[in-house]
């Protein structure tokens, strides 16, 4: 199975443009926002736009429950789709979704703005932030029974057959109201992230203490990424490479758990060695 994503920023028009991208690459078979589509129906999974907070949307959408997980991953079994199209918001996103499902590493990725204009795309986060307005690249009919959101209407495309013939397809895509979405943005200060990572690394043996922690805006990817610099102070005799490694991962998996960001960037630095206690 080729696994391809979908790149662009909350809000500029992703799952709008999805079947697009999947009609130009001959894909029949899209992940977006915890629910696996093939030839437009949804055949697995629990949309992340049904949820009652951004959080939860989050942790639906990178399929962080196990139950979710499991039942796409049969799904993917059964169908075996030659390839796969999962819209994330950064690269880090599309490749944390294929660990969750246990599916290739993705070998190409498309960008929002390879097939949408700077207008189109500011014309769609205005209609986000203002209206609160998402769209599922699925029918309307189909929808209805998967989802218990607000059904706002439906949007058809006509895309015209590849051979030359007149024939044309058409795709359906339905416009929803999250509940997430009246209640605003939600933003993590850096003093709530400094604290959420220094309490990733409690209990973890062989830290002596945690002396600095500095967070910024990922400088790497677009979408909800952050940078991470860390000073430590370890214990002596430890294993310094399998002791970062553990590092790593408790921070990584706090923060992307707890507040839905993807560390992109995790520099640590060792501050000092200081002898175990007896």
């Amino acid at each position: 199975m080729k696994v391809i994503g979908f790149i662009g920023a909350a809000g500029t028009g992703k799952s709008h443009h999805a079947l697009v991208v999947a009609h130009d690459n001959d894909i029949d078979c899209i992940i977006d926002d915890g629910i696996l589509i093939y030839q437009n129906k949804i055949i697995a999974g629990r949309s992340a736009k049904e949820e009652t907070n951004q959080l939860k949307a989050t942790r639906r959408a990178i399929f962080s429950d196990a139950a979710q997980a499991g039942e796409v991953q049969k799904a993917l079994a059964t169908i075996q789709p030659e390839k796969l199209l999962v819209l994330g918001t950064s690269v880090h996103m599309v490749r944390k979704i294929a660990e969750m499902l246990a599916i290739p590493e993705p070998e190409a990725f498309i960008h929002i703005e390879e097939i949408s204009s700077a207008e189109e795309i500011s014309k769609a986060h205005m209609i986000r932030v203002r209206e609160g307005k998402h769209v599922i690249p699925v029918p309307t009919m189909e929808l209805k029974s998967h989802f218990r959101g607000y059904l706002l209407g439906s949007i058809r495309s006509f895309f015209k057959k590849k051979n030359g013939r007149k024939s044309e397809e058409t795709y359906e895509r339905s416009v929803v109201r999250p509940v997430f979405s009246y209640y605003g943005k939600l933003t993590f200060t850096d003093d709530v992230l400094q604290h959420l990572i220094q309490h990733s690394l409690t209990g973890i043996h062989g830290i002596a203490g945690v002396n600095k922690v500095k967070v910024g805006k990922s400088t790497q990817d677009v979408g909800n990424g952050i940078d991470v610099m860390l000073s430590v102070t370890i214990l002596y005799g430890e294993n310094v490479r399998a002791l970062m490694h553990q590092v790593k991962d408790a921070l990584q998996h706090e923060v992307e758990y707890t507040t839905g960001m993807s560390v992109d960037v995790l520099r640590i630095t060792i501050h000092g060695i200081v002898p175990s206690k007896p």
